[in-house]
């Protein structure tokens, strides 16, 4: 599809991506897939099933393997950034790039993201949205195209010439809440954010990655940490101390009677929380330089 490039983020994805891919290649939207050192063989599948594949050396994170795919996309007009455990249905690609020519002043654009029960996700607030916020927390999802105060990662369509022009997501952060911050950062350029009604994504959530011992702990370190980097960044209350209490009682709690489940995902919380309060950044815990490869040296065909 001209002016539309799909960026596709694998990392342990091979069993995700088939379905994924063909949903774009049904689409007709040609796909970029980013792998992040996978180690089942996501790379090869994906160029087997005629995507060019980009591969990174070591994991680089969700935001910053983006913005490698992004600025590796070339020339195209729109990047559509896709989890690989989402699948666009059909004609969600033209109701996309017909949303963005009837919203010319808007920046990105989100289908309709339908979760594995059947739900429709919508997120009426974010942390970093203090315009269009719903304090009440009344959920009332839209039945039409409407301005967001937050579009998902999942699934998201944007111009990428504004994308870059912004620096892409933070190369801070590895894991959760680069798309509020994203968001956030279009937002206060002027640019809206559009849930394009008519275009609908079916979401597995949480199925992008194959299960791995620790992943769990991993997700909330990094998931408390990115809480706590994004709030310090944008001037909002420092929450490690209440995320430390909180989730210091309940990994108590769970080591008291033996649930190593809960141990790991409580734990995890502590131990990213404290992190952020002492300074430590999350690049540093994987391992990784400051510096982003943003700028890919080659892409397979």
């Amino acid at each position: 599809m001209p002016g539309l490039v799909a960026v596709v983020v694998a990392h342990d994805s091979a069993g995700v991506l088939p379905a994924c891919l063909t949903a774009l290649a049904r689409e007709h939207v040609p796909a970029l897939v980013v792998d992040n050192a996978s180690r089942d063989g996501s790379a090869d599948l994906a160029a087997s099933l005629g995507a060019r594949v980009l591969r990174l050396p070591r994991n680089e994170g969700y935001g910053r393997a983006n913005n490698a795919g992004i600025w590796a996309a070339g020339r195209a007009e729109y990047a559509l950034i896709v989890n690989p455990d989402v699948e666009l249905q059909a004609g969600s690609a033209d109701a996309l790039l017909a949303a963005a020519e009837a919203y010319p002043d808007a920046g990105a654009f989100a289908p309709r993201i339908v979760e594995p029960d059947g739900r429709f996700f919508y997120q009426p607030r974010s942390l970093l949205a203090p315009y269009l916020t719903n304090p009440g927390g009344r959920f009332h999802p839209p039945e039409g195209d409407a301005c967001a105060p937050f579009l998902s990662g999942a699934c998201l369509m944007v111009r990428r010439d504004l994308f870059l022009s912004l620096g892409g997501f933070d190369p801070n952060i590895f894991l959760f809440y680069e798309d509020d911050d994203l968001c956030r950062r279009i937002a206060d350029a002027g640019r809206a954010l559009v849930h394009v009604h008519g275009a609908v994504a079916l979401h597995g959530r949480g199925a992008s990655s194959a299960p791995e011992p620790g992943r769990v702990h991993r997700s909330r370190w990094h998931q408390a940490w990115s809480r706590a980097y994004v709030s310090r960044k944008y001037g909002l209350p420092d929450p490690t101390g209440a995320m430390l209490a909180k989730n210091g009682i309940k990994a108590g709690l769970a080591a008291l009677v033996f649930r190593s489940s809960g141990l790991e995902r409580y734990g995890g919380s502590v131990a990213g929380a404290w992190a952020a309060r002492q300074g430590r950044s999350a690049l540093a815990r994987e391992g990784l330089a400051e510096e982003a490869p943003v700028r890919s040296p080659e892409t397979e065909a």
